[in-house]
This record gives structure tokens, sequence and C-alpha cells, in this order.
């Protein structure tokens, strides 16, 4: 969510429970905004908390002109001294979903990789190195994992340019009530899979400025998002069963949306068994 607005941002979401203190949002509020001109990001959003066993990871992402090139994500202990981590890689994102088990505070410990392909173990204990995996690889991989998963804008958001480049959309205005309880009102902020695969006929109807991204109505599990109506039906608020802690919030008519996550970085493999 949008770091400028995060006080009433997180108020908007606060029906799960989770959150920050009064006292970590006013240092957000301020340490945000110094990350942002160190940095020269032109946006900076705060993504959520990853808890760990001893501590938690509080984490920021900052972007660029093109929204959908990949982000900086920079994460902090203690919400005043922040990190940048390394930019992620699919052999990370296949490490990390290795592991089972919850972070533990420190970005410098380190897993054993005890699935490591045979030629890659091989090389490594040649080297007189055991396979590991640190902490700090582990938690990009995990943002990543997620952002992928259930990252999501209201359609009509961000609009696509002939150039390729992904932007605001100036003109939106918030999507209607009727539209914001509906699963194909949102899409991945990913790079879409389940749109290459549309015939022609279907993508007859579409619009290539805007629907150029993957609709929720088509998850896999079906039911893994949850859609309710919150603060006296004025919030429309979507949760995710998948990655648990991941909330989402739109207020209709507005440009108010936005998610974040407080979880432990872990994936709920169990809810194809609880649909």
């Amino acid at each position: 969510m949008e770091a400028s607005s995060l006080p009433a941002a997180l108020e908007l979401v606060s029906g799960g429970g989770a959150g920050l203190s009064p006292e970590k949002r006013a240092v957000l509020g301020s340490s945000l905004l110094l990350l942002r001109r160190h940095y020269r990001f032109e946006r900076v959003w705060f993504w959520g908390c990853i808890q760990g066993v001893g501590g938690a990871y509080y984490i920021a992402e900052g972007l660029g002109p093109d929204r959908a090139a990949p982000r900086s994500r920079l994460y902090s202990l203690n919400c005043v001294e922040w990190s940048l981590l390394p930019p992620v890689t699919e052999e990370m994102v296949t490490q990390a979903g290795r592991l089972k088990g919850r972070f533990q505070g420190d970005p410098a410990f380190e897993y054993k990789d005890t699935e490591t392909n045979a030629e890659d173990a091989e090389s490594l204990f040649e080297d007189g190195k055991e396979p590991v995996i640190k902490e700090e690889a582990r938690l990009v991989a995990t943002i990543e994992q997620i952002d992928r998963a259930v990252g999501i804008i209201p359609r009509g958001a961000f609009v696509k340019t002939p150039l390729g480049s992904v932007s605001e959309n100036r003109n939106f205005e918030g999507l209607s009530l009727t539209e914001a309880k509906r699963l194909s009102s949102y899409l991945h902020f990913t790079e879409p899979v389940n749109l290459k695969n549309k015939t022609l006929l279907e993508k007859a109807d579409l619009d290539p400025s805007t629907d150029f991204l993957d609709s929720l109505e088509h998850d896999v599990p079906h039911g893994s998002w949850t859609v309710q109506l919150e603060k006296g039906g004025t919030v429309v608020v979507l949760r995710s069963l998948l990655w648990l802690g991941l909330t989402f919030y739109h207020v209709p008519m507005t440009k108010q949306y936005g998610y974040v996550y407080f979880g432990n970085g872990e994936k709920n493999l169990d809810l194809p068994f609880m649909l």
C-alpha cells in the first residue's frame, strides 16, 4: 500500500486483527518518506511484515517509472534502518519453495538445502562447502512468491502504453460497489499466464490497455479468496486463503486501494482440503 496514505489504509484492513502499533505507524510514516528520498524512488509501498521466531521483517518496495518493472525490495528489523534485498532469481524462488518452517528473524541465518540436485551438491561438496540458503535469500524469494500469487489491483487502475510500460491510470475513479464485489474486477499485478491461453474470440472483448493482466476469477483452487464488505459497507476487503495474512482493500468510487501482508511467510498448503 502507498506509504503516503499508510495510517488510513492500515485502519481499513484492520478488521482481520493484524496491524501495527501506533508507535510503529508513526515511525514508518517518517522512515518511508526518507527511504524514498534516499533511493530516489518515484513511489514507495509498504508491503507488510513477515513474523519470525526471533523478530519481524518489515518490508518496503520501491517503484520506478514503469510500475510493472522489477521492484526494489528493502527490509527493516526496527522500522527505522532499511537494508536493500538482493534481486530475486528463479533459483532463489525454487530453493525457498523447498524450505519449511518459520523464519528465524536473522538475515544471516543459514538453512541446509537437503534437496539440492546431485550435480550441484557434488560441485559444492568438492569446494568443501555444504549447500545452504541464507534467510535473506529466502525472504526476498517469499516476497516474490506472494506478489506473484496474490498481489492484486482493481481493473482499470493501471494502463499499458503502446511501448509496453505500465503506469497509473489518471482516469481511474474507482470501481462501483457492484463491480467491487466481483472477483472478475481484480487483476494479478504480475506477468499474465491465463491471458496468453485465451482465444482470439475471447480477446476480442478485452481492452488491451487495461485488460493485460489475469483476473482473480480463474484462480486455482476456486474459493481461495474471500470478499467482504466492512466499515458499514463502505470498504470492500479481499483476503487470500492461500497466503494467509494477505489483505486487499478498495473504497468503491474512489482511488483508495492497496494490499498488505501480515503473516509468517508460509503458504497454506492445506487449502485444497479446507474448501
